[in-house]
């Protein structure tokens, strides 16, 4: 018996020798790769791929492509490296934990990806906007209602998903008022982006910070008077430049809810509800609860296929006469795979390049320098403030994700500033936000980034004011 138990003492102590010299090896001193060839390398790899990720469309070449091929050539770079200095696994452990954090981020979001993509098909959101334009508003009570649905629905759906939704109400009833839709866009993209910027769903950014470890899921919610008055101010001067009077809408389209709709808003609520139980009393990643959730939408997928057609008098069947015989031309069952399948595939994608190149960048050193002069020499303050401009130009993804990483030592109110700045900073510019590209494409001609830019003074008002509403109510 005592032999035997040797035997397994020996067996775990060789299974643990590998584990332990990877352990020692990353003690090791980091390499310092900001003055090396390959750091200038990762550096230029990384700026023209994301130079090609801003003209994607003009290129019309997925955003997606570029970052992964940048991700692959940074961190083979840092590995061939630290392979000459005799450090084989280094670069795999940095890596491992770069690619941890994208994993927990991309199965929260495949999940409320999918259940967005559930509510699409099952018309939720198509009965909201037949509801809008069935109402018989004017044109400014269409401003204030689309902007206003946008801030409160971005919280839980996706600004993206939120920004295009309230579009289509504003250019089905716009369609005589081109100046009506070109302003109703800005004050769509604003809403969206103000409305996710206090919810731990309602933006990547958001997300992270929470998903993070760095703010309370309760804490986020300080940030609602700031997120409004940033929608609020340029909202009223807006106001003054929507047309008077009421649109004609004549022959809209009557547009029900399919079976099953409300109860998959509720189970992405319950969702919802599970993700932080599991954070806030289970101490669990976040992407658990929601996967978790995403079997409720399993099971509920599997009754609406057993009883599909059976007493269902909102699922559309149309007849069509093909020659002799007839062919019954019926809507395809629920099922929740093609909705998983339906995601944005090309936003995961480039989440993970992003998140594996200026992880790579931050691994060489550059993200610590960056970190000492911005919040060293600038002050967290302005840094933070600087961080919301800049996401206007370049995606806050990438930035809040160099934040981050920096992870600087900052009190609450300036994480929670910065978390309110990277949220809508990407209203500045048409270009700065996922719903304001989106936009661009579905009201092309009418909403662009020269009719954003003409606004851009009223939306920076907005956005000053809010840094200072933040300080006056959390500071």
């Amino acid at each position: 018996m005592k032999k035997a138990s040797h035997t397994v003492l020996l067996g775990l102590i060789a299974l643990l020798l590998p584990a332990m010299g990877i352990a020692a090896e990353t003690a090791h001193e980091q390499i310092d790769l900001t003055n090396h060839a390959v750091g200038y390398l990762a550096l230029l790899v990384f700026t023209v791929a994301y130079s090609l990720v801003i003209l994607e469309e003009q290129l019309h070449l997925r955003k997606s492509k570029p970052v992964l091929l940048a991700a692959g050539i940074i961190w083979i770079m840092i590995a061939i490296v630290y392979q000459q200095h005799g450090f084989d696994h280094a670069a795999e452990i940095a890596i491992r934990h770069n690619f941890l954090e994208y994993a927990e981020l991309f199965f929260f979001l495949l999940v409320a990806m999918t259940y967005i993509n559930a509510m699409i098909e099952r018309s939720v959101f198509d009965a909201l906007r037949g509801w809008l334009v069935a109402k018989g508003f004017s044109y400014k009570q269409l401003f204030w209602l689309t902007g206003i649905l946008a801030f409160f629905i971005s919280p839980i759906a996706d600004n993206l998903t939120t920004a295009l939704i309230m579009c289509t109400v504003v250019l089905t009833v716009g369609v005589s008022q081109p100046k009506f839709i070109a302003v109703s866009c800005v004050g769509i993209v604003v809403g969206a982006n103000a409305g996710g910027a206090f919810s731990p769903f309602g933006d990547i950014t958001t997300l992270m910070v929470w998903q993070k470890g760095i703010l309370p899921f309760g804490t986020f919610f300080k940030l609602f008077l700031p997120s409004a008055v940033n929608y609020l101010v340029p909202a009223a001067v807006m106001h003054f430049f929507i047309p008077e009077g009421k649109p004609s809408v004549s022959g809209s389209e009557e547009l029900v809810m399919k079976k099953g709709g409300l109860i998959i808003v509720g189970l992405f609520l319950l969702t919802i509800v599970t993700a932080v139980s599991f954070h806030n009393f289970l101490h669990l990643p976040p992407a658990i609860g929601m996967m978790t959730g995403l079997a409720y939408l399993k099971f509920f997928g599997y009754y609406l296929k057993k009883t599909h057609g059976s007493g269902d008098t909102n699922i559309a069947e149309t007849f069509q006469e093909a020659g002799k015989g007839k062919n019954a031309m019926r809507e395809k069952p629920f099922d929740v795979f093609d909705k998983i399948a339906g995601a944005e595939w090309d936003t995961l994608f480039f989440f993970y390049g992003v998140i594996l190149a200026v992880g790579g960048l931050g691994f060489i050193g550059y993200l610590s320098i960056a970190s000492e002069f911005i919040y060293g020499e600038l002050g967290a303050t302005t840094a933070n403030v600087l961080v919301g401009i800049m996401s206007a130009i370049v995606d806050n993804i990438p930035v809040m994700f160099a934040v981050l990483t920096m992870n600087p030592d900052m009190s609450e109110v300036q994480w929670l500033l910065v978390t309110l700045t990277a949220g809508v900073g990407g209203s500045l510019l048409s270009i700065g936000s996922a719903a304001g590209v989106a936009l661009m494409g579905q009201a092309r001609g009418h909403y662009t980034f020269f009719s954003h830019l003409k606004w851009t003074p009223v939306v920076a008002a907005g956005y000053f004011a809010s840094i200072w509403v933040h300080f006056l109510v959390n500071g």
